[in-house]
């Protein structure tokens, strides 16, 4: 058989990551050639990402810490949310588990009733990863008991990739797209001309040109859906600065009066960036604020990015895939631009064609795309919806908007029952809304009734088990900036 002739347009994080796992994989029933200009920069931000990227990287058969190394990279257990409840709130959505689940119910159950009981310990005690981030220590545990994901450097992680893509095969052609080729017939895309008139034929492309998406978009036309009604903030601007300190094991996500801003410690620098409306804070003021509250020399110029929140149509349409930001947008809140990468290249791999493409396959990518993008967008949702914050019109806009039925049937189930169901693989667990929706301020009014089956005494007993082993696990981690100058460090 003649192997697919597959050409990824645009390199970047996408182009590298889809590049690489389709020549790793496929190996020979595949040939892969990349198309991209050096003179086309990459957004470059995506540098917070979460657990499923472990996944990704050893289906890849990646070397983790030669890869940290390579990306500067660190550890990642989880996001600390400061001023999205009040000005002066904080919460940490963590990666793992809280507690101990019973089949029936969730631990949250257990600790609501603890607290009608008169057990006041924090929920945050209870779950590992979320204190071993505060007390800032970090080391691989037996049988993967603490979850964790990666701090990097998204160009170097495509350079990583594409040492790697190249080394099984992959060819890149230096050069900018100038056309889009059509056949005449099909409607399908026959090739991408360059500048320099080289033509680059394909069975399938892959759009990996970011914004600008100019296979899925503009050549074929399959229309988007602006999500910016319920997600409001269209605009951002990143710097990068030298590092102040020994680096923590968690990102930061501080809101501010028009959006929120991002810190990202990497072994030997901190990623920063400002998000925001532009209907209620002008670029000016966001690099003033910006500039005002990073710390550390600054290191680059100002990356300045306008963008629409939202989703194509149809992300694979004819012989076209869109990966990436040409697919759609969600700003960068819970870390998921990478992880949405990712699932489209897998779920191409599963879905790839032997022969001609396959509407019941397209159709079945784009369906588990778009529940993907859904129900990640309704999670980003949640934290500017659930606020008591109305001290700004932003955040008074957020608190009064209309939301999807899907999120507003999820916020009543949880706060008048305190349960949380999760749907067709959804990303974010049940612990995840738990952490989230009660840190913005959600209580039940209720919880399970399996949970006073305990005694008083069984229950004091499995809250102090539960809050004394994740104490005394914690107590022997070691420094998360020693282990990781010992596991990965990177050349300065």
């Amino acid at each position: 058989m003649t192997p697919r002739r597959i050409v990824v347009a645009g390199g970047g994080t996408a182009g590298w990551m889809a590049a690489a796992a389709l020549a790793r994989v496929l190996g020979r029933a595949v040939t892969v050639t990349l198309v991209e200009s050096d003179a086309i920069g990459t957004v470059g931000v995506g540098e917070s990402t979460i657990p499923p990227i472990i996944t990704f990287n050893r289906l890849l058969g990646i070397n983790e810490a030669e890869f940290m190394a390579a990306t500067q990279a660190t550890f990642k257990l989880g996001i600390q949310f400061d001023g999205w409840k009040t000005p002066d709130s904080g919460y940490f959505h963590s990666f793992g588990l809280t507690g101990k689940d019973h089949w029936a119910a969730g631990f949250q159950h257990f600790w609501l009733d603890g607290l009608s009981r008169g057990h006041a310990e924090p929920y945050d005690d209870y779950c590992l990863e979320l204190i071993a981030a505060r007390e800032g220590k970090f080391a691989h545990l037996p049988d993967d008991r603490l979850n964790y994901a990666y701090q990097l450097d998204s160009t170097l992680y495509g350079r990583f990739l594409r040492r790697m893509a190249e080394g099984d095969g992959a060819h890149r052609i230096e050069g900018r797209i100038a056309e889009v080729e059509l056949d005449g017939t099909s409607g399908d895309i026959a090739a991408l001309v360059l500048e320099s008139g080289l033509r680059v034929e394909g069975d399938l492309f892959l759009d990996c040109t970011g914004f600008r998406a100019l296979l899925i978009e503009r050549a074929l036309h399959v229309g988007f859906d602006d999500w910016t009604h319920w997600l409001p903030c269209d605009a951002a601007i990143a710097v990068q600065t030298a590092s102040t300190g020994p680096a923590v094991p968690f990102t930061r996500a501080t809101a501010h009066q028009a959006g929120w801003q991002w810190r990202i410690p990497l072994q030997h620098r901190v990623g920063n960036g400002i998000v925001y409306c532009s209907r209620y804070m002008a670029e000016d003021a966001a690099l003033e604020r910006l500039l005002g509250t990073i710390e550390g020399e600054v290191l680059t110029e100002p990356n300045r990015l306008r963008f629409t929140t939202g989703a194509r149509r149809r992300q694979w349409h004819r012989n076209c895939i869109a990966i990436g930001l040409a697919g759609g947008f969600m700003e960068p809140l819970e870390s998921t631009s990478i992880h949405l990468i990712q699932r489209a290249i897998l779920r191409l791999i599963r879905m790839l064609p032997a022969g001609p493409v396959s509407p019941a396959d397209v159709a079945e990518f784009n369906d588990q795309q778009h529940t993907d993008m859904v129900q990640i967008r309704d999670f980003l949702i949640l934290h500017y919806k659930a606020t008591e914050r109305r001290d700004s019109a932003f955040w008074r806009q957020c608190a009064g908007m209309e939301i999807p039925d899907s999120l507003a049937q999820k916020i009543a189930l949880f706060r008048d029952t305190g349960r949380v169901f999760r749907r067709n693989e959804e990303l974010f667990a049940e612990n995840s809304w738990v952490q989230v929706m009660m840190g913005q301020g959600i209580i039940p009014a209720s919880h399970h009734p399996i949970a006073a089956k305990l005694s008083d005494d069984d229950l004091a007993r499995l809250l102090a088990t539960l809050r004394q082993g994740v104490a005394q696990t914690v107590a022997g981690l070691p420094h998360h900036a020693d282990y990781v100058a010992r596991y990965c460090g990177a050349a300065a």
